[in-house]
């Protein structure tokens, strides 16, 4: 069990951040839930059943500065310090035609999976250096996306592969403060986002097939496992997907 630890998972409300939310609460964590809308993350805080003592739900804005910064204050307010931080937080764009995008499209994504996930990895370094005992885990949400893409996932697809970059530099710094930095990449995970992939998805040469998935809870595990390594040790790319979707070989 790790009932002293603490973590901030963004995300929470639903899907893969809910998953993994669950699963550390099962598991004993406090945890700040971090999501646009409060009721699904209270939601989430009532299904897993515990104390209500053990779990926050703070409204938050990934891509605003001052509202990730008043989501780790609220957190060490509330719990004392940050162990483990899962930037789970993000969206795509509409699954049409590069040429077809419009900016605005493209910022918005960029906006809250990349530069969203640089403010709390950048809030992330400033607490876990300075609190006693010193350190903690962070823990990104890359995808199957930041390897390879789908048709017509521009944005999605860039912005996936800063999240690597983003990784392996905080991995990097993160040394000299005692801060561990690994990525998951997920692929094909039941969620409310990827259920249409069963009816059916776009491949690589047009045509529309369905794609298998797997139980969602089984990401929330797996983040689960990474967070509980010892601090000498750093899962740094961890990948988790469906046995037989299409990305190994030639689908």
């Amino acid at each position: 069990m790790s009932s002293t630890k603490i973590a901030i998972i963004t995300g929470a409300g639903s899907g893969v951040g809910k998953a993994t939310a669950l699963a550390f609460l099962k598991d004993g964590y406090k945890v700040a839930l971090a999501g646009r809308r409060e009721q699904p993350l209270k939601d989430v805080i009532a299904a897993s059943g515990v104390a209500a003592s053990h779990a926050i739900a703070v409204p938050t804005n990934v891509a605003d500065q001052a509202s990730v910064q008043a989501l780790f204050a609220k957190c060490v307010a509330t719990f004392g310090r940050v162990d483990v931080v899962f930037n789970n937080a993000g969206v795509n764009a509409p699954g049409i035609p590069l040429e077809e995008l419009t900016l605005e499209q493209w910022k918005n994504v960029v906006d809250i999976n990349l530069t969203g996930m640089f403010i709390c990895i950048q809030e992330a370094f400033k607490v876990m250096k300075a609190q006693t005992p010193r350190g903690g885990r962070i823990i990104n949400n890359g995808s199957i996306s930041a390897h390879a893409p789908r048709p017509n996932s521009g944005p999605y697809t860039a912005t996936k592969h800063g999240v690597t970059g983003l990784t392996k530099v905080a991995a990097l710094d993160g040394r000299k403060y005692d801060i561990a930095c690994g990525q998951v990449d997920i692929g094909n995970a039941a969620t409310e986002m990827a259920s249409r992939m069963a009816k059916g998805v776009m491949q690589a040469d047009g045509e529309i097939r369905p794609e298998p998935l797997m139980d969602v809870n089984i990401v929330g595990q797996s983040v689960l496992y990474m967070a509980s390594l010892p601090p000498e040790a750093n899962i740094l790319f961890h990948t988790v997907m469906a046995t037989k979707m299409p990305f190994v070989g030639r689908g």
